[in-house]
């Protein structure tokens, strides 16, 4: 796909990327409350520097979730909107996992091209943590997803370091948010310092399209790890055994 628009605002940052003709175009800046009222205009500012318009997109990404549910419904809301109206029959849509988009943005700024496994922790407020593992066994940009170690959940801090499986480094801001909470062993494993961006997005993008994640707007929706109506009964099931046999 040549044009390709990607919306991430499930934390306290607004990040848009759009790639076009080759070239990526991003805006970074502050989220929260006011993101759904300014992403608009920041993106037609970048699509303004691209010099094409919203009917020259090929599709959109955004930031599925977990995240700030407020944050999740305004970038589901803004890709649905571009993606009707961008063309007679629409263009489609393609949720990213916020935690894997976060997982891709640690591993770009590592930089390695060996496989590496990647625990994704962010802050879910009420004193828990949104997490999630990723084997990355491709080089970036390839179309070969990462492989899901350990589905997206909710654990308390002091948890955190015990229901993963041995990563090679954490990432995200629960570190920054619940160090203290998360003990002495937080010392004593790797810790890299990255949030979900668009530009990780962009990075997925190929793998998820071979995937067959992408499709029609009305099918897009948020991902509310909170909310247990969002998780499968075996994956409900999952979480609780895993959370009951850790101390």
């Amino acid at each position: 796909m040549q044009h390709v628009l990607a919306i991430e605002s499930s934390t306290t940052r607004l990040s848009l990327a759009l790639q076009s003709s080759g070239c990526i175009y991003t805006f970074d800046g502050e989220g929260g409350a006011t993101a759904s009222a300014t992403m608009l205009g920041h993106i037609a500012d970048l699509l303004m520097q691209a010099n094409i318009a919203v009917a020259d997109l090929d599709a959109v990404a955004f930031g599925q979730g977990p995240g700030a549910f407020t944050g999740l419904r305004a970038a589901c809301a803004v890709a649905q909107g571009l993606a009707v109206s961008a063309r007679v029959g629409g263009i489609v849509v393609l949720p990213v996992n916020t935690l894997m988009a976060c997982a891709q943005a640690a591993r770009t700024d590592l930089g390695p091209t060996q496989p590496m496994h990647i625990s994704a922790c962010m802050d879910a407020r009420m004193s828990e943590v949104y997490t999630a593992s990723y084997e990355f066994t491709q080089a970036d940009g390839s179309a070969v997803l990462p492989v899901q170690v350990l589905a997206p959940m909710l654990a308390r801090p002091d948890q955190l370091l015990r229901v993963q499986v041995q990563p090679h480094c954490f990432t995200g801001n629960a570190l920054a948010v619940y160090g203290q909470d998360l003990g002495e062993a937080a010392s004593h494993v790797a810790w890299h310092a990255a949030l979900p961006t668009a530009s990780a997005m962009l990075t997925l993008v190929p793998a998820l399209l071979a995937s067959g994640a992408a499709g029609p707007a009305a099918m897009a929706r948020p991902l509310y790890v909170r909310d247990k109506e969002a998780q499968t009964t075996a994956e409900r099931m999952a979480a609780k055994a895993l959370l009951a046999n850790t101390p």
